[in-house]
C-alpha cells in the first residue's frame, strides 16, 4: 500500500448546493490488500483490492450494516449521474436533506434482498461495460 497525503488538502466544490470537498490522500492498494475507513464509536468501511478491480463495499446486508451504514443506488433528476452512497445508521433526515438540495433520488437500496431477489439477472453481460 501506498498513502500520498495532500498537504494541504486540496479544496473544490462539488454539486449544485455548493458544497466543498477535500481532498486529503492517495491511497494506493496492490491485489488482495484492503483498507479500512473508520466513523463514529464503532464504524467501519472497507475497500478491497483486487487483481480485476475492487470491491467497492463489505457485504452489503451484513457487515456493511453491522457497522451502522446502508447502501443505496441514487440518481440525479437533471444529470442523470448515479451514485452508490452508504448512509450512516441515524444521519438519514441529513441524508435526505442532501438529496433535495442536490435533487437527487434513491433508486434502489442495494440491502433490500427482497427487490433484489425479485430483479432477473441480465444475461450475456458478463463482461465490463462503460456506463
Amino acid at each position: 500500500m501506498r498513502i500520498d497525503e495532500k498537504s494541504p488538502p486540496r479544496r473544490f466544490g462539488v454539486g449544485i448546493a455548493g458544497l466543498m470537498l477535500s481532498h486529503v490522500a492517495d491511497i494506493a492498494l496492490e491485489p488482495d490488500e484492503m483498507v479500512t475507513f473508520r466513523h463514529g464509536q464503532a464504524g467501519e468501511y472497507d475497500v478491497t483490492r483486487k487483481s480485476w478491480g475492487y470491491y467497492a463495499t463489505p457485504s452489503l446486508g451484513g457487515r456493511l450494516r453491522r457497522h451502522g451504514l446502508r447502501a443505496a443506488l441514487t440518481r440525479n433528476i437533471d444529470t442523470r449521474q448515479c451514485f452508490v452512497v452508504l448512509v450512516e445508521a441515524g444521519r438519514e433526515a441529513e441524508w435526505h436533506a442532501y438529496n433535495a438540495a442536490e435533487r437527487q433520488e434513491v433508486v434502489l437500496w442495494l440491502d433490500d434482498f427482497d427487490t433484489l431477489a425479485a430483479m432477473p439477472a441480465v444475461p450475456g453481460r458478463e463482461e465490463a461495460r462503460d456506463g
